[in-house]
């Protein structure tokens, strides 16, 4: 069959790369005019590990990613008053973990595809018609083509749900809070393989050194420190998040001023997507697209490359009829996904709590996570994938 896909990010290529497995022609859509860099640095194991290594991309992976040492909470002055081993999570997952940017595990990904895999740059759907036996699909600049089926892998805000299945507001669950990112070069202090956050009621601020002198900041907040409307420029990014963390404990002031030579920011809600149907016709929906399980849950890279995996899987056993293909991949990873929505919205609050208390609760209860017991109760859910994903035969 003939099948595009709008996104090449994580789930896209992924997706891609096992059609093209039982001899499907893919046509990859990208708004980007190339592949994105930078952006923040992911959590990865489980599933998402499971398929990088049946594409052989492991190797890679460990070259490219940072065996984060210690998450590290420290109080306005900078003394360390929390925080972990990573090796909790390295314990949970038999050693199946890393860190690495987002950018570099789509590249991994999209490197597999061995230049085999049209791909639409500084484009994007912009309509599709559903003629039954076919989807005439057009596009915001190339001219229109027929293919079998229209897959959206386009994220958060994607394109292809808009078009196909609606507005977004009735299936974007916002979590309560925003999150800000940027990159700096030369910042100093430079703790490698450590992450560090501090917190003030309703806000976070981490950083996290990484190769070539570069530094990854991160910024959580509540909802209610947002009095504006959602900003459209870059200075307006910087203005928004210079006054949330004005009155910021630790290096809040030094980071701040950094941000201000910073180049892109990344800026969104923090939100799930949850549908009742991933697919319509002959489109259907994977990753973010269908059911982002939001920034604060640290797994969605890995659980999108599952969905491609599984979607590609059942249009390979059911011969390619899609309805029947559709119905399967759904039912097979719907309930699976909806149960890790749920813990990452536990885990959410976590990340910025309301009160001096709950910070101070939250420290405390980082500080057992080294008991295995402890560590099982808190966040042994969130780690595990209870999920077994067949062998296809690809």
């Amino acid at each position: 069959m003939k099948i595009a896909i709008n996104g090449a990010g994580i789930a896209g290529p992924t997706l891609a790369y096992w059609l093209r497995k039982s001899g499907h022609e893919v046509l990859l859509i990208e708004e980007s005019p190339q592949l994105r860099n930078g952006g923040y640095v992911v959590d990865f194991w489980g599933v998402g590990y499971d398929i990088a290594e049946k594409m052989g991309l492991l190797p890679r992976i460990g070259e490219l990613g940072y065996q984060v040492k210690e998450v590290r909470l420290v109080d306005r002055h900078g003394h360390k008053n929390g925080g972990f081993s990573v090796d909790v999570f390295r314990s949970m997952t038999h050693g199946r973990f890393t860190s690495l940017r987002r950018s570099d595990l789509a590249a991994t990904i999209y490197g597999a595809l061995d230049g085999e895999v049209e791909t639409l740059f500084g484009d994007s759907v912009a309509t599709i018609k559903d003629e039954g036996d076919r989807v005439r699909v057009g596009f915001d600049h190339a001219a229109p083509r027929d293919v079998d089926l229209v897959i959206g892998a386009d994220g958060l805000h994607s394109r292809v749900r808009q078009v196909a299945f609606g507005p977004e507001a009735p299936f974007e669950v916002a979590l309560g809070y925003h999150v800000g990112a940027f990159e700096a070069e030369g910042y100093r202090p430079c703790d490698e393989l450590v992450y560090i956050s501090h917190s003030d009621p309703g806000r976070q601020i981490s950083r996290f050194s990484m190769r070539d002198d570069k530094t990854l900041f991160l910024f959580i907040f509540r909802d209610e420190y947002m009095t504006t409307e959602r900003p459209c420029s870059e200075q307006e990014l910087k203005s928004v998040l210079a006054n949330v963390f004005a009155d910021g404990g630790w290096e809040s002031p030094h980071i701040l001023a950094a941000m201000e030579n910073a180049g892109e920011i990344y800026f969104d809600r923090v939100s799930q997507i949850r549908m009742n149907r991933w697919a319509k016709g002959r489109t259907a929906l994977i990753g973010d697209a269908a059911a982002a399980v939001s920034l604060l849950a640290g797994e969605g890279t890995g659980l999108a490359m599952a969905e491609a995996y599984v979607l590609a899987g059942e249009l390979r056993e059911c011969r390619d009829d899609h309805v029947e293909a559709f119905a399967r991949y759904q039912a097979r990873m719907m309930s699976f996904i909806k149960h890790k929505q749920e813990s990452a919205v536990k885990f959410a609050s976590s990340f910025a709590p309301k009160s001096a208390l709950g910070i101070t609760f939250r420290n405390q209860v980082t500080r057992l996570l080294r008991i295995p017991l402890i560590a099982n109760f808190f966040i042994g859910r969130a780690v595990r994938d209870d999920i077994r994903l067949p062998d296809y035969g690809f």
